[in-house]
């Protein structure tokens, strides 16, 4: 059953926490101030809780109920340990597949990553805590249920799951334009992890060092690249397709 996705205020916010809700992201109105307001503060750096501080006007936007400065969301499901989902995966599956986001913020777009990697047979999806696309409502719509048949997993950085994943016998392939090898060139049949990037940036500079290759879509036409979901399914079907052949 789905979760509700948002609450707010102060004090349900600090019992939510407390309660060990799975929380995406709190949303802090500029210059708060108060008792209440330092608890909810120090329980967020305890947590690692992803933070913005922002506009009386953002919040009125999220929000029409009173939300006394503070709002937050939660996520729909469960997120794993990267250790835990890593090793039940390969404890299982001989060739596992798994799929890294790096920094990807559009909820849609996390949606549609996730629907086509049920569709792929991606035993998970590795997110970083702080800056990711949180899933939502939007995120579970677009993904047409799938986000709660993939597994997903939080760290706090990209570069670390790589790390860790290559230890465990996964081979990491980052899909970027700054290489001369296509998905063609690169075999997938091995135990395989994809990094796919933000929109905007794409995969940062220090995890595409740290992955054991790259690869890239050729693009024939003027506009030099796809949306990331479009990118995503490219990458995810050509593993697909190595695998059946």
């Amino acid at each position: 059953m789905e979760k509700p996705t948002q609450i707010y205020g102060i004090r349900a916010i600090i019992e939510a926490i407390n309660a060990g809700e799975t929380i995406d992201k709190i949303f802090i109105q500029k210059g708060l101030k108060g008792d209440l307001s330092k608890e909810l503060e120090g329980l967020i750096r305890k947590n690692g809780i992803n933070v913005s501080y922002v506009p009386p006007e953002k919040l009125y936007r999220l929000t029409k109920n009173n939300h006394q400065g503070v709002i937050a969301n939660i996520s729909p499901i469960t997120f794993y340990e990267l250790e835990t989902l890593v090793e039940k995966v390969i404890e299982n599956k001989e060739a596992p597949l798994f799929l890294l986001l790096d920094q990807l913020s559009d909820v849609r777009n996390f949606g549609a990553i996730i629907r086509t990697a049920e569709c792929t047979g991606v035993d998970g999806i590795i997110i970083q805590k702080k800056g990711a696309a949180p899933v939502t409502a939007d995120t579970i719509k677009t993904s047409a249920g799938a986000a709660f048949k993939v597994p997903i997993a939080k760290v706090d950085h990209i570069k670390d799951a790589v790390y860790y994943l290559q230890a465990s016998g996964v081979s990491v392939t980052v899909a970027t334009e700054k290489t001369t090898k296509t998905i063609y060139d690169v075999s997938f049949k091995e135990p395989t992890a994809i990094v796919m990037g933000s929109e905007d940036k794409g995969v940062s500079p220090s995890v595409i060092k740290a992955a054991d290759q790259t690869a890239k879509l050729p693009l024939l036409g003027e506009i030099g690249s796809l949306n990331v979901s479009v990118a995503c399914g490219v990458f995810l079907y050509e593993v697909v397709r190595q695998r059946m052949d």
